[in-house]
């Protein structure tokens, strides 16, 4: 008899905030999404359901009465590993929910008001995030178990260890690839975190996408190291961070036209970002590119005053990034300048301002490849929404009208995400351009 395929068991939420009609909001924009809902309204009746239920994920609030959501999602992790914690705050202290975040171990959180498109896909990253970790932990569990075994077999005869060796190869592959997919979850929920953050700026300030687009081709270009590469990536999509306290007017303003109290606020945005990141596994080195991406070739720089090759590649590079879209944006002169006139800028600061050899290629980089620079150096092809096909991969992130990242950069389509995609088009009344891989038939 042929074995019968289990339908997969759909992740059991449990949603827990002390004013009933954000439950029912939740539930109302979750209702049809798969999920298996659990609700609560305070920290005790949600341990309560934890003690009877499986959960897969938890969603909490931060400000409750008798318990608040750092505190049951610390409770959650100590009883709880395996349930993944996210944290929904309307709270305007960033510092406080980062600390939260990082004593919890909370994969991220959303802010009120959400975006109902930004809760659903934060919810799938987060339930992907957890399976890819589970499957991790398998797999590991899985070679020691295997180690072990071939450790028994050294007797045996030459065939047997040689075909054991090779089990060992595949798993070892298939931890490699489930490695790579749990560090561009992690990368895919930054961006997703960056693109929440976004929505703090005006639509036209909202640079992060085109800055890490540069820094990417550029990166790619050089044939800049793996590891630079990564905090580059993440550099580029939260370099911003430590403006979230300015006031509307203040982001608003080019930096020519700030007052001399706005100014000392802007000096210190580098440090107040990196401050908000060092407390985040991994980020040790996202953050110093960002404490020092706005240090000055000639030493005038802030907010170290670093000089030459004092200063890290990688803040050399995204500075350089950052200006380039900026003063294309208005936001450094009171106007904005061409695409033309913000290379010539470049050039006329070089060894003042930016690394002369660095602003050299930089420059060279912009003139020689299209604006978007998306492509990674890959040959792509742009196409409507219904000229797309199941397989093809992504060749950019792709954007909602509001600046939230819907899918990333390298997914592989579905028959299912493109009329997702449609749909959208129809919504939002208006025409996406996607850009995908080409396969060339001369390169198979």
């Amino acid at each position: 008899m042929e074995e019968v395929a289990q339908e997969p068991v759909p992740a059991r939420l449990l949603l827990v905030d002390d004013e009933p009609n954000v439950l029912a909001s939740l539930s109302r924009v979750l209702r049809h999404e798969g999920y298996v809902l659990h609700t609560a309204e305070n920290g005790p009746s949600a341990l309560a359901v934890l003690e009877r239920e499986p959960i897969d994920l938890l969603l909490c609030d931060f400000l409750m009465p008798e318990m608040d959501g750092a505190e049951l999602c610390t409770r959650v992790r100590q009883q709880w590993p395996d349930c993944q914690r996210l944290l929904l705050t309307g709270q305007s202290d960033l510092a406080a929910t980062v600390r939260a975040i990082n004593d919890g171990h909370i994969y991220g959180y959303l802010a009120k008001p959400w975006d109902d498109d930004g809760l659903r896909l934060t919810l799938r990253q987060a339930l992907q995030h957890q399976h890819a970790e589970s499957e991790r932990k398998r797999l590991e569990a899985l070679i020691r178990t295997q180690n072990e075994e071939l450790a028994t077999l050294n007797a045996t005869l030459e065939q047997r260890v040689e075909a054991r060796t090779q089990e060992l190869k595949q798993t070892s592959d298939m931890l490699e690839v489930a490695f790579q997919e749990l560090r561009k979850s992690y990368v895919t929920a930054t961006k997703v975190f960056s693109s929440l953050l976004s929505q703090r700026f005006p639509p036209r300030y909202q640079t992060n996408a085109k800055v890490g687009a540069l820094v990417q081709a550029f990166a790619t270009e050089h044939g800049l190291d793996e590891k630079l590469q990564h905090e580059l990536e993440l550099a580029a999509a939260l370099y911003n961070l430590g403006k979230l306290a300015w006031s509307d007017r203040m982001i608003a303003s080019p930096v020519e036209q700030l007052t001399g109290e706005q100014r000392e606020l802007y000096r210190r945005y580098p440090t107040t970002g990196e401050n908000l990141l060092m407390s985040l596994e991994h980020m040790e080195g996202t953050a110093r590119l960002i404490r020092h991406h706005r240090e000055h070739w000639n030493g005038n720089g802030f907010p170290d005053r670093l000089q030459g090759e004092a200063i890290p590649y990688g803040s050399r590079l995204l500075g350089l990034a950052v200006d380039f879209i900026e003063l294309q944006r208005g936001m450094i002169l009171p106007q904005q300048v061409t695409r033309p006139r913000a290379l010539e800028l470049l050039r006329k600061f070089s060894g003042r301002l930016y690394d002369p050899s660095l602003c050299r290629a930089f420059i060279a980089l912009c003139q020689d490849k299209a604006p978007d620079l998306e492509s990674h150096g890959r040959p792509v092809t742009a196409l409507e929404t219904r000229q797309l096909q199941p397989r093809m991969v992504l060749a950019q992130d792709i954007r909602s009208t509001s600046g939230m990242l819907l899918l990333h950069e390298g997914k592989e389509l579905t028959a299912h995400l493109i009329e997702k995609l449609m749909l959208l088009e129809e919504a939002e009344n208006q025409r996406y351009t996607i850009l995908v891989y080409r396969e060339d038939k001369d390169d198979e």
